[in-house]
C-alpha cells in the first residue's frame, strides 16, 4: 500500500509541476527587490492578493485604501504570512479628487521612485449616486479617480526606469455604451450595469490612449490593462450577484493573476491586455487577451481624454 501511495503521490507532484510550467502563476513573477509599488483598493479582493504576491517577491508595497483600519488589518495579515514584508498603508479615496491630490502629494514627497502603479480600486453596480465632486459614482470612481491619480503621479513614474501602470478593467467593458454627452447620467434613465460597463471600457480607452501618447513621447513607461474574469470579491454587493459568484467564481488569488501578469511579465508591451484563458475569459490562468472592437475606437479615446481633463480640472501632460 505504501508503494502505491508513493507512486500516486509522485504522479500528483509531476502533474503539479507540469501545470506550473505551462500556466502563468506567481512563480513567474520576477524578483521585485528595490521596487516601489502602489495598489489602490489593496485591503481586499484582487488588490489584496496582488499586494501579498508582490510583497512576497520583495517589493515595497503601498496599500492605498479608503479605510485606514481595514488597510492596517490587511497589512498585518500579509506580514503574518510574508516574513520581512515591506508594507505601508495610506489613505486614498479615488471617489474624491481632493483625497487623490493629497495622496499623490504625499507619495511625491516621501518617495523618489515609483516602479508600479496598479489602478485597482472600484465599485460595481450601486444605485444611482454621485461622488463628492458631482460625477456619476461608477464613472467617477472607476475612471476619473484613477485618471487623476495617474496624471499626478506620472512625473514620478516617468523618472523611474522601467516603470509600469496597470489599469484593472472588466469583461463587463463589452456592455459599455459610453455616452460622451451624458457621462453623469443626468439625461437618461440610469442602468447600473451599463454604467459599470461604461466605466470599465473607459479604463481601456484610457489605457490605449495613454499607451499611444507614451509611444509618441518616447518615454520609458509602460501601461497595460487586465481583467479578473469572474472572481469572488467584495466588489459586488447585491445578494443575487454574491450567490452567482459563490457558485461559479474563481478565487481571489486566481483572479489577481491577470493583474500580476500585466504588472510584471517581462514580455508585456505597451497597451497589452491580460485576462483568464478559459470559458471565454471568465476563468483560468492568465494570458494576453483582446478587448472588444469598440474599446479600440481612437476618436472616442481621444475625446474621452480631453473630457476627463475638463471634468477633473487636471491637465495630464505626457
Amino acid at each position: 500500500m505504501s508503494l502505491i501511495w508513493s507512486r500516486w503521490h509522485q504522479k500528483i507532484k509531476q502533474r503539479i509541476n507540469l501545470i506550473r510550467k505551462t500556466n502563468w502563476t506567481t512563480d513567474n513573477i520576477p524578483d521585485q527587490s528595490g521596487r516601489v509599488v502602489i495598489i489602490t483598493g489593496a485591503n481586499s479582493g484582487i488588490g489584496f492578493e496582488a499586494a501579498k504576491a508582490l510583497t512576497a517577491k520583495n517589493a515595497l508595497v503601498i496599500l492605498a485604501v479608503r479605510n485606514q483600519s481595514k488597510g492596517e488589518a490587511a497589512a498585518a495579515h500579509i506580514a503574518s504570512e510574508v516574513p520581512g514584508a515591506k508594507l505601508s498603508v495610506h489613505m486614498l479615496d479615488v471617489a474624491n479628487l481632493a483625497s487623490v491630490k493629497a495622496f499623490a502629494d504625499k507619495m511625491k514627497a516621501d518617495y523618489k521612485q515609483l516602479d508600479l502603479l496598479i489602478n485597482n480600486a472600484g465599485i460595481m453596480v450601486p444605485p444611482y449616486g454621485k461622488t463628492v465632486d458631482g460625477f456619476e459614482s461608477q464613472f467617477g470612481t472607476n475612471h476619473l479617480g484613477h485618471f487623476t491619480l495617474t496624471a499626478q503621479l506620472y512625473d514620478l513614474l516617468k523618472s523611474t526606469s522601467n516603470s509600469r501602470i496597470v489599469n484593472v478593467s472588466s469583461n463587463a467593458h463589452k456592455m459599455g455604451k459610453i455616452n460622451l454627452d451624458d457621462l453623469n447620467w443626468e439625461n437618461r434613465k440610469y442602468v447600473s450595469w451599463t454604467a459599470y460597463g461604461d466605466s470599465k471600457i473607459a479604463n481601456l480607452y484610457f489605457t490605449y490612449e495613454l499607451a499611444r501618447k507614451i509611444q509618441a513621447a518616447g518615454h520609458h513607461v509602460m501601461v497595460t490593462a487586465a481583467h479578473p474574469g469572474l472572481t469572488s470579491s467584495n466588489l459586488a454587493k447585491g445578494a443575487g450577484i454574491r450567490f452567482f459568484n459563490s457558485l461559479f467564481a474563481q478565487s481571489g488569488s486566481m483572479g489577481a493573476l491577470p493583474t500580476l501578469m500585466a504588472a510584471t511579465d517581462p514580455s508585456a508591451k505597451n497597451g497589452d491586455y491580460f485576462g483568464p484563458s478559459k470559458l471565454s475569459g471568465w476563468r483560468g490562468y492568465p494570458k494576453r487577451v483582446f478587448s472588444n472592437k469598440a474599446s479600440h475606437d481612437t476618436d472616442i479615446a481621444a475625446r474621452l481624454w480631453e473630457i476627463s481633463q475638463d471634468m477633473t480640472q487636471v491637465k495630464f501632460q505626457v
